[in-house]
């Protein structure tokens, strides 16, 4: 499989989602499909810091978009990822289905400046459901107070 063919999710998913039953407000307005002035969910070509310049990709979440890393370091230690690593995880995340990372792009700066990420657990009890937790929540130092950790 090759990364660049397939997204992590269903793009469509976060146009789906129903925020008539939000109880969080947002001042000023802001949505997964609208982010805040000069940001974006990152779902169109951009260059990847993997792969040699001019190479272009097209897909809805891309991990090595410049500043997904330098986010995360920000929250805790990120460690070093090869390329080779980092592929291996996405494609492991993409099969079980159970993974939602998204980000947001600062398109002034052309980096990734927050994600997070939705892990479904399988559980045998209260009937064999499913139970969501929200993890790896973080946004840029230098975009905080812009209301993307509460999206």
């Amino acid at each position: 499989m090759l990364l660049d063919e397939t997204p992590l999710f269903e793009p469509s998913l976060l146009q789906e989602l129903d925020w008539s039953s939000n109880a969080v407000s947002f001042s000023p307005p802001i949505s997964p499909s609208s982010p805040g002035e000069e940001m974006k969910n990152n779902k169109q070509k951009m260059a990847c810091e993997y792969h040699p310049p001019g190479h272009f990709h097209q897909r809805f979440f891309c991990f090595c978009v410049p500043g997904f890393f330098k986010v995360l370091s920000q929250l805790t230690q990120a460690g070093d990822v090869s390329p080779e690593q980092f592929t291996k995880k996405f494609e492991h995340m993409k099969k079980t289905g159970d993974y939602y990372v998204v980000v947001v792009e600062d398109t002034n700066l052309g980096q990734i400046v927050a994600t997070a990420t939705l892990i479904t657990e399988h559980k045998f009890i209260h009937s064999c459901a499913k139970r969501g937790r929200v993890e790896e929540v973080v946004v840029s130092d230098v975009c905080r107070g812009k209301q993307l950790g509460k999206l």
